[in-house]
């Protein structure tokens, strides 16, 4: 065993089906750990890889602390008035957040890759560890999703291998209010982009910047960090200061000076190619769509460059990339219909996956697009009218009404108006998937696409969809 801090007996995760708990679970076990967890919304893919890891998922309730962990983890989900929050206090049970137990646990003696964004960070951490891993680094790695090339979104990796972790920008837990990813002690660094998010917790892009300046507060001088340079509030947090040597990326067409560049070489994204300081050194042809990948891809070159892989090995690694689970996943194919899954919750992320998926078609029909907003920021109107161009390539657009959730009516995204906006020869506001179902039949034919773009469980469409199709 290394030198970081002794493993104990047993360890309990309140609010363990969260993606990054659920990843933490994986690790504790792979550590040593006896893992318990307890929640209240268990939908896959993480129910199905905790059911995989012989993880029971148990309702919140205080007989789980019983007999006493040795340390109990709160997922940041979690607020008082949960019975076992209350139950941990009380009783003063040792505590901690996920993000610290990886800090403390698992990190130290390793490498950290960090790589933040607003969106894409799923995929830019799944990549980099597949790069890693084929480069026989044996990463390990925290990410909060399903990577198709490993078994679960977490992994620990060989003893002093490098570890690559999605760094998350939301809060860490009820007692801790800074950013998950200030507990990761990044040496690498990945900042991919930077827009304004999370209007639950941020009240604008400014108190986003401030954790991401506090960031770089953390990375030492004898690290890297891979700077988008086509992003101006990357490039206004770097200002701010920053003591660590940067290496920065840009679109080859936007004439940027960055060390290195990249180009889509299709309008779908799926072959692009990479130029490092001038020279053409990677040309991709690869199983991902959308312009946004190839961005990433071109960030996940330069880290993994300046950790010494060989660019054939990076080169060789991204053509042969598998993507993530809920990342432009095909679900089925049903009647000659495509039905695709894809978690993007952010107009940038949202335009991207659209555009790509269009342009993926590969028949004459049409493309449906189904959007349930989900996350706290989608659910409200923060983004109504950037919204209204997201879905330009789209053919047929569906909007399920948010949830309130406790949230104002007057304060939630409203459908109707942005259907509306969209057109109404085109879009459509719908109340629940029965809705949504009569809006399809009799319309949706063979050779058409549906993308479904969800940041929750979407099982009960998905049988829906195959029952209206099978008819």
């Amino acid at each position: 065993m290394d030198d970081a801090k002794t493993v104990t007996q047993h360890l309990h995760i309140v609010g363990i089906c969260g993606t990054a708990m659920a990843a933490i679970a994986l690790l504790a076990r792979e550590r040593g750990w006896t893992v318990t967890g307890s929640d209240a919304g268990v939908y896959p893919p993480m129910s199905e890889v905790l059911a995989t890891a012989g993880i029971a998922v148990q309702a919140f309730a205080v007989d789980n602390l019983r007999p006493a962990p040795n340390l109990c983890l709160v997922g940041n989900a979690i607020s008082r008035g949960n019975v076992e929050i209350e139950a941990i206090l009380q009783q003063g049970l040792p505590y901690s957040s996920g993000a610290a137990f990886v800090g403390d646990y698992i990190l130290p003696q390793r490498h950290a890759v960090v790589v933040a964004a607003t969106h894409g960070k799923t995929s830019s951490s799944s990549m980099l560890a597949h790069v890693l891993q084929q480069a026989g680094l044996e990463p390990g790695f925290m990410i909060g999703g399903v990577p198709e090339d490993f078994d679960s979104g977490a992994q620990l990796g060989g003893k002093f291998a490098p570890f690559v972790l999605e760094g998350d920008e939301y809060d860490t837990a009820l007692f801790d209010k800074r950013s998950k990813f200030l507990h990761y002690h990044a040496r690498t660094l990945m900042l991919n982009n930077l827009e304004y998010d999370h209007a639950d917790i941020f009240p604008d892009l400014e108190a986003i910047k401030i954790q991401f300046s506090h960031l770089l507060r953390t990375v030492p001088s004898n690290g890297c960090i891979v700077l988008n340079a086509d992003d101006e509030h990357l490039a206004d947090v770097v200002k701010r200061g920053c003591w660590t040597p940067c290496v920065r990326y840009a679109q080859r067409e936007r004439g940027n000076a960055a060390l290195w560049q990249w180009r889509a070489e299709r309008e779908d994204g799926s072959a692009f190619t990479l130029w490092l300081d001038g020279v053409e050194v990677c040309h991709v042809r690869w199983r991902m769509i959308g312009v946004h990948q190839v961005a990433n891809a071109c960030a996940v070159a330069a880290a993994a460059h300046s950790m010494g892989v060989a660019m054939d090995e990076i080169t060789d690694a991204l053509t042969h990339f598998s993507g993530v689970r809920r990342r432009m996943t095909l679900v089925k194919t049903v009647a000659g219909v495509r039905i695709f899954d894809d978690f993007a919750h952010h107009p940038t992320a949202i335009r991207g996956v659209v555009t790509a998926a269009k342009a993926a078609m590969t028949t004459s029909g049409r493309l449906w697009v189904v959007l349930e907003p989900r996350s706290n920021t989608m659910r409200s109107k923060i983004h109504q009218q950037r919204l209204v161009s997201c879905f330009d390539a789209a053919d047929r657009v569906l909007c399920l009404a948010p949830a309130a959730r406790g949230q104002a009516a007057d304060q939630l995204l409203d459908t109707v108006r942005l259907c509306g906006a969209i057109g109404a020869d085109k879009a459509n506001a719908v109340a629940d998937y029965d809705a949504l179902m009569a809006q399809m039949q009799g319309d949706i034919r063979n050779g058409d696409d549906v993308l479904i773009l969800s940041n929750g469980g979407v099982e009960v469409l998905h049988q829906a969809l195959f029952s209206l199709l099978y008819v």
